[in-house]
């Protein structure tokens, strides 16, 4: 692939705007087919009716009548209480307000609901929009216009999405594509601070939520495909300032690693390791940034998120674990400190980014209540860790896969396929999942009634070739050429209920076409919403998967719904409709689906895309 071919892969998927079959053989089978064979568009996989939830202690504050944070609470579990939406009275939703952002790229993440306003952060140029829910029909109280620098939007890898904000002490705390990280007033719309975190000419951008923790928000990094160096900040909630900064790879001083560093495994034990696991200065090329999901434990005062990808594609140019790539980090939230880390893929080979979500909570495991770390991998496995130590105690497919066998819960490390590791000059066939796996940052819902995680997954495979890679800084560092396509079973999106402690799934739901790309909420009313890339947003039982409603939106869903109280105490449920980010960029009129390479290889997945659904910009409200 050539320079100008990478680039012009990259500024397509971003924006045209001038500013293994282990699994799936497993399943209950699906229903007859409707006609010659074909699919339903989407189906059942059979479910259990009635499941126990085992005991189950919360490990943070749960959101009552607002949503303050991007996964709702602490640790991340995109659970409400709130019951009056339930599965008796579901179907009677109705739109209770629409509102046009004006910007047609993807709509990631979701709003914040605080006190009677509504915050909505829209994909470049990260305009903040406050919404009176009080007026009939909402009404914009102000609009913050940031103004980022446009050079952001040319180095964006996978569309100039934007995934959410947080509130604390008065102020709507979120980040914009150039690198910055702002605090607005929530009552008056007026810039408090803004602090430049990154740097857009090394290839660095910021698309992530921001979590506060206590008096400090926590931000990291995007740009893995451009030589960026990832790493996380802690910036003071009251002045921007910047706290503590920690890298992910480099020396054990930069990286935060003390001698209160204990991981579990001996492969991740030593010194300096994000320097002696990289040949000789690649580790300052190597990716591993912070672009996904932060949750918090308060009792152990820990923060825990995973980094992305090592850097080049190509794995040969790296030999070593390539540490701490594609890792899950537990760090002290007032000093930074490293507590302990467990690379979930030692010298990745696939792509296989481990930013996804890391749910926390208490619950009983072989006799014992542990403290428990949930994660649903890019790998195609869903692994349960000790969060207090970072032992592995679970690891298991929930989606077609077979670049591993499976992992060595004594060991900690997968065990691979040697046929499916990928090589500089080589094509190696048939790798599943894809380098977009079987899920990708899109979060899951952890349900305290049902005691069922509900996970969007999607079944995509791939062809791999490491390719040569030159770094200039600011431009793609690449160094592979991909083709993906849907993977086994007839079906490309999956909405799974799974069981955590049992490792297996109770139910899911199956979409033909199309990947699942959108964020989940499950509720008190044993209510799961999600999204679909066709453009429908859909309710579903939490505890049988029956479907309860559905309406057809204007765009894509790739956001994550929220739910809410109402000025007047009524529950509503909000959620973008604006498809995009990366696998859904082959909407855009700008990305072509004859070259299967293009958007970073996903347009042969996604061909279809653009009989369904185009570019959309809809923020839509539910209610009675």
């Amino acid at each position: 692939m050539t320079l100008s071919r990478m680039l012009i892969t990259f500024v397509a998927a971003a924006v045209a705007l001038g500013s293994g079959a282990d699994r799936a053989q497993d399943k209950a089978p699906v229903e007859p087919a409707t006609k010659q064979g074909e699919l339903p568009t989407s189906w059942h996989t059979g479910g259990l009716l009635e499941h126990a939830a085992p005991p189950m202690h919360l490990v943070a504050p749960l959101p009552q009548g607002e949503w303050k944070l991007p996964g709702g609470d602490l640790a991340n579990l995109r659970y409400s209480p709130l019951d009056q939406i339930n599965t008796s009275n579901v179907k009677n939703l109705k739109v209770f307000t629409t509102l046009s952002t004006g910007i047609p790229h993807g709509h990631e993440g979701g709003p914040l609901v605080v006190g009677d306003a509504m915050y909505v952060v829209t994909p470049f140029p990260n305009n903040l929009m406050a919404i009176d829910l009080t007026k009939p029909g909402g009404a914009l109280l102000w609009m913050y216009q940031p103004h980022p620098d446009p050079r952001a939007v040319g180095i964006a890898c996978c569309d100039v999405v934007n995934r959410g904000a947080s509130y604390a002490d008065g102020k709507i705390i979120y980040n914009t594509l150039d690198d910055q990280t702002i605090a607005v007033d929530a009552n008056t719309g007026k810039e408090v601070w803004r602090t430049k975190v990154g740097n857009i000419d090394i290839g660095e951008t910021v698309t992530m939520a921001p979590l506060v923790v206590k008096d400090k928000v926590i931000v990291g990094n995007s740009g893995g495909e451009l030589g960026v160096r990832g790493w996380v900040k802690a910036l003071y909630v009251s002045s921007g300032k910047v706290a503590w900064s920690a890298f992910n790879t480099g020396s054990d001083k930069d990286v935060l690693i003390g001698a209160d560093f204990h991981p579990f495994y001996p492969h991740d034990q030593g010194k300096d390791l994000g320097l002696t696991s990289w040949p000789k200065g690649q580790w300052k090329l190597g990716g591993a940034t912070a672009w996904g999901w932060i949750s918090y434990d308060p009792e152990t005062n820990l923060i825990y998120y995973g980094t992305g990808n090592p850097g080049v594609w190509n794995p040969d140019v790296r030999p070593g674990d390539n540490k701490w790539s594609s890792s899950i980090i537990a760090r002290d939230a007032d000093t930074g400190m490293a507590k302990w880390a467990w690379q979930v893929s030692p010298h990745d080979a696939w792509d296989y980014d481990e930013i996804m979500e890391n749910i926390l909570v208490d619950m009983p495991w072989q006799g014992h209540m542990r403290k428990l770390l949930i994660h649903p991998g890019r790998t195609g496995f869903v692994f349960v860790l000790d969060r207090t130590t970072g032992e592995v105690l679970s690891a298991e497919k929930y989606e077609p896969t077979n670049w591993a066998h499976g992992y060595n819960l004594k060991t900690g490390r997968p065990d691979e396929d040697p046929a499916k590791r990928t090589h500089f000059g080589k094509v190696t066939h048939d790798i599943c999942p894809s380098a977009t796996g079987a899920k990708d940052f899109m979060p899951s819902s952890l349900s305290p009634r049902t005691g069922l995680l509900y996970i969007p997954a999607h079944n995509t495979c791939m062809d791999y070739e490491g390719i040569e890679a030159n770094y200039i800084a600011g431009t793609p560092y690449l160094g592979a050429d991909v083709r993906m396509y849907p993977g086994p079973g007839g079906y490309q999106g999956e909405l799974v209920a799974w069981d955590p402690v049992q490792a297996k799934p109770v139910w899911s739901i199956r979409e033909r076409d199309l990947p699942l790309y959108s964020g989940v909420l499950s509720t008190g009313g044993d209510v799961v919403f999600y999204g679909t890339m066709d453009g429908w947003f859909k309710a579903v039982d939490a505890r049988s998967g029956a479907d309860l409603w559905k309406v057809k939106v204007a765009s894509g869903v790739v956001g994550n719904p929220i739910t809410f109280l109402g000025p007047e105490g009524h529950q509503f449920v909000a959620v973008y409709a604006g498809v995009g980010g990366w696998m859904g960029a082959t909407a855009f009129p700008s990305v072509s689906t004859d070259d299967p390479t293009a958007a970073l290889g996903t347009v042969g997945a996604m061909k279809k895309i653009k009989q369904y659904t185009a570019a959309g910009s809809v923020l839509y409200v539910f209610g009675f």
